[in-house]
């Protein structure tokens, strides 16, 4: 019976002591916080560029692009080309109506023709007289005539040679009336200045077609674009201006274009800085690409942007930029299933990858999922699948 008593004592013991570990292991882990779920990325070998982009949008350009506009007023009377089509060097694109020059032309070459007719006259009048005067100075020479007859003989030589080179100089003059006429007869045409695509044309037949007057912007007549030659030009901020310089490489990449880049290099930079804004103040830098070739057919207008690449690191331990906190961190995995910070030493660097010259090694693992809350140090830390993280993006 005391043997009974005992067991059954010990039993209840038992009991109790295995209700108390199990309240309190239930109580340590509602006390305990949460793990967080954190991405982890691995620390490799390989390529680091240090570069720069432009501060807003650039745009492809073309190396010859003029907007034409006739250099008088009229009203449209041939439009012989259209919007997209190509066209050579000195090709017609534009004419005025002008019938009033041509008419002012067909007087001015009359007058032309009635001036040579009256050098014809006035020449020949000039060297009979001059013949009579050359016979009577012969015949005063022998005292058949007076002096007085020769003297004026003479004179009337001269006054019908003045009267030559007088009606000589009225052909000149007509010639050149000719010539004005022709000078704003030209005013009057629009021929391209050298091969290109018409991309704008303002004005139809019929229409009154007026030039751009100073200080008041008109549109152009015609907007004339070469696309054999394109480049892109970007604004660089100004504080980066002193790092790029004629040749660099650069990589080029097109809004229609997406997920693409091109090599190219700097083709200009423009000697002054451009402010917009007085909190925007930058340069423009130009650049053209490498392998034209390889572009599909670009449209001059397209948004474009540069990336100046100034220095490039191979097979270097690196680590995701986006998993660097300030001052050089990194969160990595510690022991007892907590975050930890660890410094290190970084290198060139650019929104993609860091250099790492100490604190990390190949294969290390960090966290780059910082955005998340509660990640930092001491923290305790779930590592997220990675099918988890696919799903999530």
């Amino acid at each position: 019976m005391t043997s009974s008593k005992t067991s059954s004592i010990l039993g209840r013991l038992l009991f109790g002591l295995i209700v108390i570990a199990a309240i309190a292991g239930a109580w340590w882990k509602l006390t305990q916080p949460k793990p967080i779920k954190v991405v982890f990325a691995g620390i490799d070998v390989g390529k680091v560029e240090s570069s720069i982009a432009n501060t807003r949008a650039g745009e492809v350009e073309s190396c010859r692009r003029t907007k034409l506009a006739t250099l008088m007023g009229g009203r449209i009377e041939q439009l012989p080309v259209k919007e997209g089509e190509r066209v050579k060097k000195g090709q017609l694109l534009m004419k005025l109506w002008n019938d009033d020059q041509l008419a002012q032309k067909n007087l001015a070459n009359a007058q032309v023709d009635t001036a040579r007719q009256g050098v014809a006259e006035a020449c020949s009048l000039a060297a009979a007289s001059e013949r009579e005067a050359q016979r009577l100075d012969l015949l005063h020479a022998q005292n058949y005539v007076s002096s007085s007859r020769s003297e004026s003989a003479q004179a009337e030589a001269d006054a019908r040679r003045a009267a030559c080179d007088s009606a000589k100089a009225r052909v000149a003059q007509a010639l050149a009336q000719v010539n004005v006429v022709k000078v704003e007869q030209g005013r009057t045409f629009l021929y391209a200045p050298f091969d290109g695509t018409v991309a704008k044309i303002t004005g139809e037949i019929g229409e009154y077609s007026t030039p751009s007057p100073p200080g008041i912007p008109t549109p152009p007549a015609i907007d004339l674009i070469d696309e054999s030659c394109l480049y892109i030009k970007a604004p660089m901020d100004e504080v980066d201006s002193t790092k790029i310089h004629e040749g660099q490489p650069v990589r080029i990449s097109l809004d229609a274009l997406p997920k693409k880049s091109f090599p190219g290099h700097i083709k200009r930079v423009a000697p002054y800085v451009l402010a917009i804004e007085k909190q925007s103040r930058t340069v423009d830098v130009e650049a053209v690409f490498d392998n034209p070739e390889e572009v599909a057919r670009l449209l001059v207008g397209y948004t474009a942007n540069i990336e100046v690449i100034l220095d490039v690191r191979n097979k270097v331990v690196r680590v995701p930029t986006s998993a660097l906190l300030e001052g050089g961190r990194v969160l990595v995995a510690g022991v007892g299933g907590k975050l930890e910070e660890r410094a290190i030493k970084t290198g060139l660097s650019n929104w993609e990858y860091t250099e790492v010259l100490e604190g990390l090694a190949a294969g290390d693992r960090v966290v780059t999922s910082l955005e998340r809350e509660g990640v930092k140090a001491g923290a305790y830390f779930e590592a997220e699948e990675p099918a988890l993280i696919a799903t999530q993006r």
